[in-house]
């Protein structure tokens, strides 16, 4: 971490030290030019007040007469005290006047520059100048070359010039003085991209720390990831990575919790009629049963075994349903004829509670659905209201509604409390603890086994009960073109 720190701050360094450098040699060059510039303005108009004050004109004839030597030799003179010479040139190129012996050297190209009204500006000449003034053999000066006209026809040609020492004096202090703040400045760079690479592997050291404590197992952990940037995005992505390990850790916890409580649910619900069983056949082994009680006893492991085979086999069904791997064959059929039919098959059983069985279904009612689902569907809802209603009438409707078909099974048997309500869906729950082992539905696996049918119809199934009072089931089936296909039933948790 501490590596990546150094090389960001190296990174930000070097970026904004690069910046300045550009921007220092961009000013210099931007400097160096101006200053030029400002000294050839400087000549022209010195070039300018020379001609005006020696140029001679007949005033008769009004035409170009020549330049006063005397008035040429003061400006000289002043212009000398302020490091400035120059030379008048005629149109043939000869030299007119020169102050301290200044002669520059102009080319060709420069003299058809200057004839065509062009100010030629040279930066660096090496011109011959009287040695007591230049103190040196050769002098670096600047120079303006200018020509000057006189009713269109050119007169004379002033060079003038001036040393550039001045200039570079200035130049060198202005890159002294930028020395000196880019040194600062990159002090203060240094200690600005330290605070930048710091702020950023900071938030990295956090999610660091977490994702160890990730790793030894504690997902209770959250970054910060307020902000807008990479860091920030790996922030949040890294919250709903802690999210969905915990979720995932409480799902496992959930799983783990059903799969004892499956084992021991299976265990108590097999252990009953087991013993049962077991206890007849010793009793059968040492004759400790009377013969007229022999065919009774029979009779009792037959059921006790058929209710470990049924048991068995809702434990088959519920998995393979559970994980889709029975095969539905949906097709459109007439409700109403199930139903009166599985009527007439529990009328035995409801008269046995002494219920009454009460259809209240539409004639010719359409439902797309598995068949032979669809009555197991309706057989567990109708057995398990026979179950738990004594001396009540139980009330079987269906309809047409829209995008399918409603069935309702209404009781008014002993009902359900609020927590039972909330756990009849789970395998081997008991909403009364007491009729664990009747004759009908006694493995608790029917309602499980129901609602996943149900689901795997693309449907629904709600239940509605008030303790005392009685409860109601409502199923729903969806037509065919509402029906989605390749439904995955969903664990009981889900319904919460």
């Amino acid at each position: 971490l501490m590596k990546l720190m150094y090389r960001l701050m190296l990174s930000f360094f070097a970026i904004i030290l690069t910046l300045m450098v550009i921007v220092s040699i961009s000013f210099i060059n931007v400097t160096n030019n101006t200053m030029y510039h400002n000294t050839w303005q400087q000549l022209k108009s010195y070039s300018d007040s020379l001609i005006q004050d020696s140029i001679r004109y007949n005033m008769a004839t009004q035409s170009f007469e020549g330049f006063a030597t005397e008035s040429l030799n003061s400006n000289a003179n002043l212009l000398t005290r302020q490091n400035v010479h120059f030379a008048i040139y005629d149109t043939t190129h000869r030299k007119i006047f020169a102050s301290n012996g200044f002669a520059p050297s102009m080319s060709k190209s420069d003299w058809k520059k200057l004839k065509k009204g062009e100010t030629v500006c040279t930066k660096l000449i090496t011109p011959k100048i009287n040695s007591r003034v230049s103190k040196g053999a050769s002098p670096r000066m600047t120079e303006v070359s200018r020509p000057y006209f006189y009713k269109g026809k050119m007169i004379a040609v002033v060079s003038i010039a001036t040393f550039v020492s001045t200039i570079e004096q200035n130049m060198h202090q202005i890159k002294i003085n930028l020395i000196m703040a880019l040194l600062t400045a990159s002090l203060v760079t240094l200690a600005v991209s330290y605070f930048l690479a710091r702020s950023i592997t900071k938030r990295i050291d956090r999610l660091r720390m977490a994702t160890h404590q990730i790793a030894q197992g504690n997902y209770n952990v959250e970054v910060d990831d307020n902000g807008r940037d990479e860091v920030a995005d790996l922030g949040r992505s890294f919250n709903q990575m802690t999210a969905s390990l915990r979720e995932s850790q409480q799902e496992i916890r959930r799983q783990e919790e059903r799969r004892r409580q499956f084992m021991a649910n299976a265990a108590h619900e097999m252990r009953t009629p087991l013993t049962t069983i077991n206890g007849i056949l010793e009793g059968l082994q040492y004759d400790a049963i009377p013969e007229e009680d022999k065919k009774h006893s029979i009779q009792l492991m037959q059921n006790d075994t058929r209710r470990l085979i049924r048991l068995v086999n809702d434990n088959l069904d519920y998995e393979k349903i559970r994980t889709n791997q029975i095969a539905m064959e949906r097709k459109v059929f007439d409700a109403s004829a199930v139903l009166e039919n599985l009527r007439e098959q529990l009328a035995k059983k409801a008269k046995e509670k002494k219920d009454t069985l009460h259809l209240d279904v539409e004639k010719n009612l359409r439902v797309y659905a598995d068949y032979d689902r669809f009555v197991q569907i309706m057989f567990n809802i109708i057995q398990n209201a026979i179950q738990f209603t004594d001396n009540g009438i139980i009330d079987i409707r269906g309809k047409r509604v829209e995008k399918g078909s409603q069935f309702e099974v209404q009781d008014n048997g002993i009902g359900m409390t609020p927590e039972q309500l909330e756990n009849i869906w789970e395998r081997y729950y008991k909403a009364d603890r007491s009729r664990m082992n009747t004759k009908y539905g006694e493995s608790g696996l029917g309602l499980a086994i129901v609602r996943q049918l149900v689901l795997l119809h693309g449907g629904k199934i709600d239940v509605k009960s008030q303790y005392g009072k009685g409860t109601t089931f409502t199923i729903f089936f969806p037509d065919r073109e509402y029906a989605p296909h390749n439904i995955q039933p969903t664990n009981n948790k889900d319904k919460k």
